[in-house]
């Protein structure tokens, strides 16, 4: 059976990915298949205009809602100001303004820009239902694409959006 990483319980994998060799997590992506939708969003592309778009690492986690190794993304501690746009279809999502400073190899935001995401509950087995607590995992996409970014989790007592740094792109201010 494969292993595939998701949300439940990254401290422990986050632990094993710390003490791995980094070389050895270039370029992998777990994921699930993607869902379909009624929904339609304003930027929709076949899944060939999605591959030649993103790369294979990319696609697996913006549309297959793949979770990428924690500390994988150079975003995930990256405290520059600066906006966070979505890697496929360049909506401004969040702002550094928003940046929750926390040490579990993602980029954590305490929300997002007013109409830029939308949420759903998430599929994916086993990560869509916590047993133990019986709420479901709630997974975060980008309004304008559907791409998916991360999820709401409850993390050292705040809700936040943690997201993949491979689904954003990142902007600096300057001045």
């Amino acid at each position: 059976m494969e292993y595939r990483p998701g949300r439940r319980g990254f401290l422990t994998r986050m632990l094993l990915a710390a003490t791995a060799l980094p070389a050895a997590l270039v370029g992998r992506a777990h994921a699930r298949p993607a869902r379909d939708f009624d929904y339609e969003y304003e930027v929709t592309r076949t899944e060939e205009e999605w591959r030649a778009l993103l790369s294979d690492y990319e696609f697996a986690i913006l549309r297959q809602s793949g979770t990428e190794w924690a500390r994988s993304s150079p975003l995930w501690n990256d405290y520059r100001q600066g906006d966070f746009s979505c890697k496929g279809c360049d909506l401004q999502l969040y702002s550094s303004d928003w940046r929750v400073a926390l040490d579990k190899g993602w980029v954590f935001f305490a929300h997002s820009l007013p109409t830029a995401v939308m949420t759903d509950i998430d599929p994916g087995n086993p990560y869509g239902l916590r047993r133990e607590e019986g709420t479901a995992v709630v997974e975060v996409h980008c309004r304008r694409c559907g791409s998916h970014l991360g999820h709401l989790l409850v993390v050292e007592g705040q809700l936040v959006h943690c997201v993949n740094g491979t689904s954003l792109i990142f902007a600096p201010r300057t001045g």
